[in-house]
């Protein structure tokens, strides 16, 4: 059996199980939803999927999504 298992890792380096593969360069929340754009506003919580790095082993493997967090201001492109 083999077991996929997916992960973001926030900022801080708290890790956080989430579903499934987000795609790089995504805009996420901090649930690790992708939001749809175009965002209602710029005040928010949101986090861009910066890099992703795969673990594998015998009985499976781990996806870790790293996020960076983005300002009010970085968040304007996105509305």
């Amino acid at each position: 059996m083999f077991i996929r298992e997916f992960f973001i890792v926030f900022p801080e380096g708290d890790v956080q199980e989430i579903k499934g593969r987000l795609p790089i360069n995504s805009i996420v929340d901090i649930n690790g939803n992708v939001l749809p754009l175009p965002l209602p506003t710029n005040r928010m919580i949101a986090f861009k999927v910066g890099k992703i790095k795969t673990d594998e082993n015998k009985g499976g493997s781990e996806t870790y999504h790293f996020l960076e967090l983005l300002s009010a201001e970085e968040l304007i492109e996105y509305t």
